[in-house]
């Protein structure tokens, strides 16, 4: 990986025209616009998402994050959402990657790989020949109720560092970041890019200072080198 470049971010959960507006203007490369969940923050309706993904500006990844697990489904929701980006939280179980790249030619596929133990790496392994890129997050998708992102906790980075080193494509670092812990977790994992919900926002809200301060500790990494 060249060290030099610039690690991404990516804005999620983003639940207005006002939070995209802010998030783009501090450097955002992404935004995550989260759909229906069976649990977790952010979720906001069709609508609203398509009314956002309009004015995201060129430059920008508008993020669809999806629960559905039906390839053919999800082609529909993209078709209703205009977004460039489809973001997988859950395991595909009908259908193929390969029938998303087909129905949706140009649009990104993002898949979430939830850390859980080593076997995460193998999942990570076997997944990136078919995706663009990788998210590593900290939900749960095996308990009663999936959690399936937006859970504000760590998971183990020697493990997403062993991931990121073990693939090709991209790999996302999502899951409890701060702007105390962002500049720890670009040293140790050496993503692609880093995620952040929570932790920007105070009562549900994106917090510019929050997000002014999550910001100015990324860009303290890429003057120092790292």
């Amino acid at each position: 990986m060249n060290l030099k470049r610039r690690t991404r971010f990516k804005i999620c959960c983003i639940s207005s025209l006002q939070e995209a507006e802010l998030a783009v203007a501090y450097g955002a490369s992404a935004l995550g616009l989260v759909s229906s969940m069976p649990s977790g923050p952010g979720v906001i309706s069709e609508s609203l998402i398509t009314e956002i993904a309009k004015t995201i500006p060129p430059g920008v990844a508008s993020f669809l994050l999806t629960s559905l697990q039906d390839a053919g489904d999800i082609i529909d929701q993209h078709r209703r959402c205009g977004v460039n980006t489809i973001q997988i939280c859950d395991r595909l179980t009908k259908g193929t990657y390969d029938d998303l790249r087909s129905a949706l030619p140009g649009i990104g596929i993002v898949q979430v790989i939830h850390v859980l133990g080593d076997e995460s790496i193998d999942e990570a392994r076997d997944t990136a020949p078919h995706v663009n890129a990788i998210l590593l997050d900290s939900g749960n998708p095996k308990l009663a109720t999936k959690e399936l992102g937006g859970t504000g906790r760590k998971h183990n980075w020697e493990i997403s560092r062993r991931i990121c080193e073990s693939v090709s494509v991209p790999v996302y670092l999502a899951g409890g970041l701060n702007a105390q812990n962002v500049t720890g977790a670009i040293e140790q994992v050496r993503p692609f890019g880093v995620d952040i919900c929570s932790g920007v926002r105070t009562d549900g809200r994106l917090d510019e200072t929050k997000l002014s301060a999550f910001c100015r500790n990324i860009f303290s990494t890429h003057a120092a080198g790292i």
